[in-house]
Order: C-alpha cells, then structure tokens, then sequence
C-alpha cells in the first residue's frame, strides 16, 4: 500500500473511512458525471444569485451586456476550476494535500491554512443565512436555533463523507433545476423589454461583471479535487475537467444571471432575495426552501474541505500521524463548536465581516493556482511521488519550494497596488474604479518568476 494510504471504504460503509490520505487505488469508485451534478447543483444558491443583482446594478449595463460579461466570466473561472477537479483522479489526493508537490512540506502551510481559513469563513456566514432563512420560512423558529439546526445537519453530511455529499448532488440537481427554471419563467414574464438594452454598454461596467464571475469559480479551486480524489485515474484528465467546467460554468452563470434578471425587472427593492419571492409568487416559499437546503448541502462541502485542510496541516508536523474516520469525526465536531460561537457571538455582522474576510484572501489564489496548473500539467506532467508528501523531510519535494514559495509572494505582492477590500486599498485603484484586475496581472508574473528561480536553482545544482 502507498505510503499514506488507508484501509478502503466499504460501499456498505456509512461513514468515509479515509480523510487526507492517498485513496487506494482499490478504493476509487464513482461516475465522472458526479462531478458536474456536484458543481451545477452546488452553485445554484442565494449568494450567487445576490451576488449577481448586485453587479448587475452596479454595472449600469444593459442585461444583454451583463449577461455576456457573465457567461464570459464564469467560462474563464471554470477552466481554472475544472484543471484542478481533474488532477484528483491521478493524484488520489486532496487538494491542499497536493500543494506539497509544489511548495514542499511546510513552504505549502501558508496556502493551506489560507484554504482552512475560506472554509471557516464560508462555514460560519452560511450558518448564519440558514438560520436567517430557516427563521424566515418558520418564524417560530429563532434564528440562532435554525443556525444551529443548519450547522449540524451540514457537518453530520460532511462526516458522512464523500459518498453522501455525491449523492445529495444528483439528487438535488433535479430539484435545483427545475426550480430555477419555473422561477426564471415568472421573472421574465415581469422583466420590461427595454431592461435588455437601456443602458447600453460601458467598460468599467463589463470588466466588473466579467472579474467578478471569473473570480467566483477561481475561488473554488482550492478543494475541487477533494470531490474528484476517489474517481479512478483510468478516468484520464479530459473526462473530470469537461464534466467540472460544464457544471460549475452553467450553474454559477444561471444563478448570476438569474440574480441580474431579477434586479433589472425590480430594481426599486434592495434585497435581491425578497424581489425573488415577490417576483414568483406561489413558488417563492418553495423556491427558498430549496435554497436553504442547498445551504445546508454547500455548507457540508464547507466543514469536509476545512476538515482535510486542518489535517493536512497536523500531519505537516506529525507525519508518522495516519488519520482516518476518528480524526475527522473530531475535527468536524471541533469546527462545529468554533464556527457556532462565532456565529453566535457576532450574528449581526458575521455575515459582512466574513465576507470581507474571504474576499480580501482571494487575493492568494491566483498565484497559487498558477502555480499549481503549471507544475502539475507542464512541468511534471501529473507525475508525483506520492509517498515523499508523506515523509517527515518531505522527500523528493524537500520542506520548502524556494522558486515556488518566493513566485507566490510576487503574485501577491504584484495586486497590491490595484487591491481594494474592507482592509486594505492599494494606491492605484482609483485609476480602475475599484475594480479587480489582480487576476489578470498576477499570472503571467508568478509564471515568470516561478519558472526563472527554478531554472536558476536548477542550473546551480551539481551535475
């Protein structure tokens, strides 16, 4: 058995056996179509749809120029995100864990508690729109209580594991589906004709709904091959990106373009989400029972990748540790506690500052996703020893990536100056209108530098 390996789960088995470890090869099971159910159903949700009302607004473009900078957005995000879902098959890892290959043993712990840190964020704020949403739809239940309700249900799934959280994905795509689509249907009946060009078009406009669509999908990249580790690699790397663009470009754009829908067609309400009820009648109660559950079912997503990404970082330091059900049974019990305090001692502004929080980090993700693409399908080809992320001195990939770790922090330090959050406001973003081009200028420099100091590293090395 590879170093790191665990015993394989049982399809009788309940509760995933494995956590962070290499998946047997014994062990791989599933449907690649699993992984455009996962990603369509996941992105169908009150955050994108708010999300998207609100660059619609503050765009001033007319809906056809909002949709297209949507589509084009979501469809460039998704590449990002479908090129990391398709190295879980070869690797047989989780996603954080694979950052070892890149960054070496501890140089990969800033990205990976990074990655812990978005899961906490996103954990906390879903917990408290559910309770929020679960109290709107049975006002007798309070708000910290449906929290409360919502965060357990979302952590017993992730402890459940792998097999479960597939499994609520194709079911829940019908459903999702459907329910957008008749929700769709009775905000177009309301939408004016003159939505589709008043306004016309403008660049500042476009270039903020395009970033922002392409960003969201880019966000995911951190834990996409958590939910693609299990395929068998006989699956190859065509088959898992298809499958993974096609639904996570799809189902975000849908919500986002649903979300700019609805704000053209009511654009007097400031809250996205009750011009939704409004604007579908009879199917808005329903509609945000949907919602709600998929809160609970993302959340899940959300507390499973914080789990993994917390063991990676124990094991960094106790790599004789083998963790298993036990460990993230613990974890996720551990997470709970935490992110319910949380909740509960901030309830009115865990929301906004949780959001802040998440958007300022984005700013890593570039360069390290860079990073990885290129390592893993240029330079080494998908070719990793598996057993070295495992050894205490990091094996072949050493304690820290010098080239990779120091590209990294150019990536970073490159966005600096055009970077506006509720933290920190670079000093030339006023020459964009606060609108975030990090993205674009952060690529091609990580890729210079991460390739000129690994050639300049190699070259010193005796022969």
């Amino acid at each position: 058995m590879t170093r790191g390996a665990v015993s394989e789960d049982s399809p009788y088995e309940i509760v995933e056996q494995n956590s962070a470890s290499f998946v047997p090869l014994s062990a791989r099971h599933g449907q690649v179509r699993d992984l455009f159910t996962l990603w369509f159903t996941t992105s169908i949700a009150p955050f994108p749809i708010v999300t998207g009302a609100s660059i619609g607004l503050q765009s001033h473009l007319s809906l056809f120029w909002a949709i297209s900078a949507i589509l084009c957005g979501h469809l460039l995000g998704s590449l990002v995100l479908a090129a990391c879902s398709a190295q879980g098959p070869q690797m047989g890892l989780a996603q954080m864990v694979q950052a070892r290959g890149q960054f070496g043993r501890y140089g990969a712990l800033l990205i990976v508690s990074i990655s812990a840190l978005l899961y906490l964020g996103f954990f906390t704020s879903n917990t408290v729109l559910a309770g929020q949403a679960l109290h709107g739809l049975v006002p007798v239940v309070g708000i910290g209580t449906g929290g409360l309700l919502a965060a357990f249900c979302a952590v017993t799934i992730g402890i459940l594991g792998y097999r479960t959280i597939h499994l609520l994905n194709r079911v829940g795509m019908w459903f999702m589906a459907t329910a957008l689509l008749a929700a769709f249907a009775c905000v177009l009946a309301r939408t004016p004709a003159s939505a589709w060009s008043l306004q016309g078009f403008n660049t500042l406009g476009w270039l903020l709904c395009f970033s922002t669509s392409l960003v969201w999908n880019t966000s995911y990249a951190c834990y996409t091959s958590d939910y693609s580790r299990y395929l068998p690699p006989s699956v190859g790397l065509r088959r898992p990106f298809l499958a993974s663009l096609a639904g996570s470009a799809s189902g975000a754009a849908l919500s986002f373009i649903f979300g700019a829908v609805v704000a053209a067609s009511m654009p007097q309400l400031h809250d996205p989400m009750q011009a939704v009820s409004s604007a579908t009648g009879w199917l808005g109660p329903v509609l945000l029972f949907l919602f709600l559950l998929n809160i609970i079912s993302h959340n899940a997503l959300n507390v499973y990748g914080a789990v993994l990404a917390l063991i990676t970082m124990l094991q960094t330091f106790i790599a004789s540790w083998e963790p298993g059900r036990g460990a993230r049974i613990g974890i996720a019990g551990v997470v709970l506690a935490g992110c319910l305090g949380v909740a509960g001692a901030f309830a009115d502004s865990a929301v906004p500052v949780f959001i802040n929080i998440v958007v300022a980090l984005l700013i890593v993700l570039v360069p390290w996703v860079t990073i990885n693409i290129c390592d893993f399908y240029i330079l080494r080809k998908g070719q990793y020893d598996i057993a070295s992320f495992f050894r205490a001195d990091g094996g072949r990939y050493g304690l820290f990536d010098w080239p990779a770790c120091a590209a990294f922090l150019i990536g970073v330090a490159v966005q600096l100056p055009i970077t506006a959050n509720a933290f920190f406001t670079g000093p030339a973003v006023h020459l964009l209108h606060g609108i975030n081009i990090g993205w674009l200028i952060s690529p091609p420099v990580t890729l210079f530098a991460f390739l000129a100091l690994r050639r300049a590293r190699d070259g010193k090395r005796p022969q």
